[in-house]
This record gives C-alpha cells, sequence and structure tokens, in this order.
C-alpha cells in the first residue's frame, strides 16, 4: 500500500509548493482533480491537452518530490437530467480519461451520478424507498433507460483509451452509493467499473466498511481515506437521513470527520487488512472534509493515524506454518 493526498484540499498552493508539502510529510502519491464538483485548481485536463508541456511540467514536479500519480479524479453527474450540465461533467469526464492516456494513469475516480425521475425532470432525484410505487418507477427508468445505457458508452470510450479501471465512488445522492448498488452496474456495464471505497459515506448508512470489503472483493479499485462521526444523541432522535447543513455540526446526526476521529485505530486497522487479503494494494488516498479542524491539522493527524495502520510491505513466506 502507499499513502496518498487528494491534493484538492491544497487547491491555494501551488502545485510545486502542495507536492513540497505533501512529501515532506511522507506522503507517497497524489491524487490529482480534474475537475467536476472538486474544481481544477492544479490540472484542468482541457488545458494540459492542448499544451503537453503542462503535463511534463506536472510530471517532472512529481518526480522533484519522488511522489507518483494515484489517480485522476473528475467526480461529476454525468448524466444530470439538465442536458447543459451533464454535458459539462461529461466533458471533464472525457479530457480526464484522455489526460489519464496521455500521463500513463491507470485509475480515473469519479461519481456513477443521478439522473432525474423522468425524461421531463430538471433535476437529479435519488430514491430511497420502494413505495409509493412511483419510486420503483423512477428506479427502472433511471437505471435502464439512463445509468446503464451512459455507462456502457463510458466504459468504451476509456477502453478505446486504454483505460480499465473507473473508479465510482459510492456516495448517497448517486444511484451508486452502496456495495449491491456498485456490483448492479459493474454487472450491467462490465468490469471496467469498479469501487472507490470511501468509508465515509458507509458508516453513516449504518455499513460495516470490512464486510463491505469482502463483499466487493476484487472490485475495488481505489481507496479514500476519510471517517464519519455519527452523533448518537442526534441519531437516537432523528436517525441517520440529514438533509442539514454540514456546517450545523453539533445538531447533525452525523459528521465527516479527520482519519480516527470517528472510528478508532482497530476499525481502520481492521479495513487494511481486509484490503490485503481481497488482493487489493493500491494507494489509501487522504480525502481531508473534517469542518472542525484546519487542513493542516486535519490532514497531519490523518497522515499520523494511516502510518500506524497501513501495511506498507509485502508478507513474506510464513515462516512458522
Amino acid at each position: 500500500m502507499k499513502l496518498s493526498v487528494f491534493a484538492v484540499l491544497l487547491a491555494a498552493k501551488p502545485f510545486d509548493e502542495a507536492c513540497k508539502y505533501l512529501a515532506n510529510a511522507g506522503v507517497q502519491a497524489v491524487e490529482i482533480g480534474c475537475g467536476g464538483f472538486p474544481g481544477k485548481a492544479h490540472c484542468d485536463p482541457k488545458e494540459f491537452l492542448a499544451h503537453p508541456e503542462k503535463i511534463d511540467e506536472m510530471l517532472a514536479t512529481l518526480k522533484k518530490y519522488n511522489l507518483e500519480i494515484a489517480a485522476l479524479s473528475t467526480h461529476g453527474n454525468c448524466v444530470h437530467p439538465n442536458p447543459e450540465v451533464a454535458r459539462q461533467f461529461e466533458e471533464d469526464y472525457e479530457n480526464t480519461i484522455l489526460l489519464a492516456e496521455k500521463m500513463g494513469v491507470d485509475t480515473v475516480v469519479t461519481f456513477s451520478g443521478c439522473p432525474g425521475g423522468s425524461p421531463e425532470d430538471k433535476t437529479p432525484n435519488w430514491v430511497t424507498c420502494p413505495w409509493p410505487d412511483d419510486y420503483s418507477e423512477i428506479l427502472k427508468y433511471q437505471w435502464n433507460e439512463v445509468l446503464i445505457p451512459y455507462w456502457k458508452k463510458a466504459v468504451a470510450f476509456a477502453n478505446a483509451h486504454g483505460i480499465h479501471k473507473i473508479a465510482l465512488e459510492m456516495h448517497p445522492g448517486f444511484c451508486v452509493y452502496n456495495p449491491e448498488t456498485l456490483l448492479k452496474l459493474r454487472a450491467a456495464v462490465g468490469d471496467t467499473i469498479g469501487a472507490n471505497f470511501d468509508p465515509s459515506h458507509l458508516f453513516w448508512q449504518g455499513i460495516d466498511p470490512a464486510a463491505a470489503i469482502r463483499a466487493l472483493g476484487e472490485a475495488i479499485y481505489f481507496f479514500h481515506a476519510k471517517d464519519t462521526k455519527v452523533d448518537e444523541l442526534n441519531t437516537a432522535v432523528n436517525g441517520v437521513l440529514d438533509t442539514k447543513h454540514y456546517g450545523d455540526e453539533i445538531h447533525r446526526s452525523w459528521i465527516f470527520r479527520s482519519v480516527g476521529y470517528g472510528h478508532a485505530h482497530q476499525v481502520w486497522k481492521d479495513m487494511m487488512s481486509n484490503l490485503r487479503m481481497v488482493g487489493y494494494d493500491g494507494c489509501i488516498s487522504i480525502e481531508h472534509e473534517d469542518s472542525l479542524m484546519s487542513v493542516n491539522e486535519g490532514l497531519m493527524k490523518a497522515i499520523a493515524m494511516l502510518k500506524d495502520v497501513m501495511i506498507f510491505e509485502q508478507c513474506g513466506g510464513m515462516w512458522w506454518a
């Protein structure tokens, strides 16, 4: 395993300065944002493709600080029911695929997206229950008429450019939000689709990440290290579905936390051990979204925690067996 950071949290720093900061902290790889919701502060793929010298400059900077590229990320909603919005996200996705091909990066991270509830809708419609029957009909429309056809096309585009790992972040609000929905889409469009395993989005749904890792197995293509703290008092009253702003921490049922501030060492050690058992030996990429800590403090605490729980070396032979 290698320790990575999703560099969008350092968007205020020039890329060289961000790389120096991360290398000095003992980070081994960088996940680079290329559009979608996190933005393009360090890498606008359209610009990089038009000016190949920018690619050379980025690769030289990474080499200078002995850093690898963990993945290129473009977290968007390419099946948004507003065609103009969808096209903006799709352009980012396609340019990120093309840039990954140029840079020799094998993994692109994104969202599955969420369509509207019908061809007439203008906003996404995330379904969380099967009844009244309208909701079941919405799901049929979203999956059969929009999501599966889109991802068949998007996978073909990726494959045509040598990219065979599209890591979908399982995120509520989108059609793929848990292992079951990830595997459903993978079965429908092929094994180019895999999971970006981010436990923070699973914790508040009541999912045991170790069990989810076992269920996904070889379908895990990437890993985001982010924690969630479920507030037992607020959840006891209102449950886990919560639409209050993330900044209203004291009233929310759950909030995102830096690694170790939602779950203790053993939970994270179990995740790392299960990742190894299912054959994942890739990057563990910190995504810092802790509203109670500064970027620097939250990131440094996450780095320290992960250095302690990650498994960096190959296991070798069982000398005792």
